[in-house]
C-alpha cells in the first residue's frame, strides 16, 4: 500500500468520526474496500444493517439498487454511492412501466421482487427478497401463483423446491454467473477433482445441479467456515474470495472460471470512498412516494 492510499484511509477515519459515518460494502467489492468498511456482507445482511443504523452517513460500497435500498429503509440518511454510475445489468432488464402490464396477465399472482431491482420496480411489488431468504420468503405467501423478478435463474431454483405453487418468471439474469456453463464446471473439476464446487443460485441451473452447495455469499462464507472440507470451487463473484480466505487460511479456494468478475462491483475504490466522504458524492436521493411504496415490499421481507 503507497503513502498516498494510507493518507487517504487515515482521513477516511477522521471524517467517519466528525460526520458520524458508516461505510458498508458488499461481498464482492475488492480487497482493499472490504478492509475499509464497518460492515461487509450480502445484500440482506446490508438491508438489516441499514435499516438499523443511527449513523447519519452510509457511504454504500456497492450498486446503484443497493445504495436505493438503504434509502429506502432510512430516508432520513444521507446516503452516499462512491461510483454514481456502478449499475447492475441484470436491475435494468426490468422497468417498472414493464413490470405493471406484466401483472395484468396474473391479477392472482403475488409479486416478488428480488433485491437487484430498482426502486421503482420495488414500489410496484408485495415483498422483496435476496438469494439468502427467497424460499423463506416465497413459502410465506398465501397465493398459490408467483410472479418472479427480474431473476429467472434463482427464479427457477426456487421454483423446484415450492412445486405446491405457479411460478411466471421475468427473462433477466445476471450477465456475470449466466455466462458460466457445465462445460466450466467440468473443466474445472479436471483440474481440481478434489474440490466441492459452491454456487450462486444466479448461476443458471445446469451449473447449480452440478453443485456440492448452493447458497447465497453469506451462506457459502458459512458453509466453507464450517465445513471440514479443504478444497473449494467458487462459482460466484470472484470479491468472496477476499473473505473466504481470510476467514479460512488453511483451505484452498479456487475461482471456478476467470470470467465471474463483475465489472460494477470493482468500480468502486479507497479514492472514490475518500472522495464521497469529502464532498457528499454521489447522493441518492428518490421520489417521497417511491421510497413510501417501496419500502413496503422491503420491511414486509425483513418481518419474516
Amino acid at each position: 500500500m503507497n503513502e498516498k492510499t494510507k493518507e487517504m484511509i487515515s482521513e477516511i477515519k477522521r471524517m467517519k468520526r466528525e460526520k458520524n459515518a458508516v461505510i458498508v460494502a458488499h461481498n464482492y467489492q475488492v480487497d482493499e474496500v472490504q478492509e475499509l468498511a464497518d460492515v461487509v456482507g450480502d445484500s440482506f445482511k446490508l438491508s438489516q444493517y441499514c435499516a438499523s443504523t443511527n449513523a447519519d452517513i452510509v457511504v454504500f460500497c456497492g450498486v446503484h439498487f443497493m445504495a436505493e435500498s438503504a434509502k429506502i429503509l432510512s430516508p432520513g440518511k444521507t446516503v452516499l454511492l462512491p461510483e454514481i454510475d456502478a449499475g447492475c445489468p441484470m436491475a435494468d432488464m426490468v422497468t417498472a412501466e414493464a413490470l405493471t402490464e406484466e401483472k395484468k396477465k396474473y391479477p392472482d399472482a403475488a409479486v416478488v421482487c428480488y433485491i437487484n431491482t430498482s426502486a421503482a420496480v420495488k414500489a410496484e411489488c408485495d415483498i422483496c427478497c435476496t438469494s439468502s431468504n427467497a424460499l423463506k420468503v416465497v413459502r410465506s405467501i398465501p397465493n398459490d401463483e408467483i410472479l418472479f423478478v427480474p431473476d429467472r435463474n434463482l427464479g427457477s431454483f426456487i421454483a423446484q423446491q415450492v412445486p405446491e405453487k405457479k411460478f411466471h418468471l421475468w427473462n433477466g439474469f445476471c450477465i456475470t454467473h449466466h455466462r458460466v456453463g457445465r462445460d466450466d464446471v467440468e473443466k474445472a473439476k479436471s483440474i481440481h477433482p478434489d474440490a466441492l464446487v459452491l454456487a450462486h443460485p444466479e448461476c443458471r441451473q445446469e451449473v447449480l445441479e452440478m453443485a456440492d452447495y448452493v447458497g447465497s455469499t453469506a451462506q457459502i462464507i458459512e458453509y466453507a467456515k464450517k465445513n471440514s472440507h479443504d478444497k473449494y470451487l467458487i462459482a460466484t463473484e470472484m470479491g468472496i474470495l477476499h473473505q473466504l480466505r481470510k476467514d479460512n487460511p488453511d483451505k484452498t479456494f479456487y475461482l471456478l472460471t476467470q470470467g465471474l468478475v463483475c465489472p460494477n462491483m470493482k468500480k468502486t475504490s479507497v479514492e472514490s470512498v475518500y472522495n464521497a466522504l469529502k464532498y457528499n458524492r454521489y447522493e441518492i436521493n428518490l421520489d417521497k412516494e417511491v421510497i413510501e411504496r417501496a419500502r413496503r415490499s422491503l420491511e414486509a421481507m425483513l418481518a419474516i
